[in-house]
């Protein structure tokens, strides 16, 4: 479940940068960021709305991706993350993304790297990189800049840089994306 302080009105912070996980053309008309974790079944979920959004305004949305693990009531969360950010430095952060995803909850460290296995990645240095916290700070990076925007729950989205607090159905969000363009 979602909860939000309504009051919380701050632009998404930073805004989007070279670091950041997007897919789509910088200069699309719209922008929509989730903050997700991993194991969360309602980011989950999410996973098929937001592939409905992005269906629907193609190549006119810019789709970008931030991690909040949530590690009091989601134990692999956070390295689900950095195997996410592994996968990255290996060129596949979406492919690994959606497998993530599509885990369905398979995501200790043995599964984490037979996801990255399947994939085609090199298993072994996805395995060596969670194991000594290699892409940890990226993780936290993103998690910060949650928490200094007051989000607490995911998913989490910014639609056209504002947080977006009423219902994330796909009609919703296209809604919103091109209302506050």
């Amino acid at each position: 479940m979602r909860v939000y302080d309504r009051t919380v009105t701050a632009p998404l912070d930073p805004p989007l940068g070279p670091d950041d996980h997007v897919a789509g053309a910088p200069d699309a008309p719209y922008e929509l960021v989730m903050y997700g974790d991993f194991e969360c079944p309602y980011c989950a979920a999410s996973q098929s709305i937001v592939a409905r959004v992005r269906k629907r305004l193609g190549a006119d949305l810019r789709f970008a991706f931030r991690h909040l693990p949530l590690e009091s009531v989601h134990p692999h969360a956070r390295h689900a993350a950095e195997a996410a950010e592994a996968a990255a430095a290996q060129g596949s952060f979406w492919e690994m993304h959606d497998a993530l995803y599509a885990a369905r909850g398979h995501l200790e460290d043995a599964d984490l790297v037979d996801h990255a296995r399947v994939l085609g990645l090199d298993a072994d240095r996805v395995a060596a990189e969670l194991e000594s916290g290699a892409h940890g700070a990226r993780v936290e990076r993103d998690a910060d800049s949650a928490r200094a925007l007051g989000i607490s729950s995911t998913p989490a989205f910014f639609v056209n840089g504002a947080l977006h607090t009423d219902s994330y159905d796909a009609g919703s969000l296209v809604a919103a994306l091109k209302e506050s363009a």
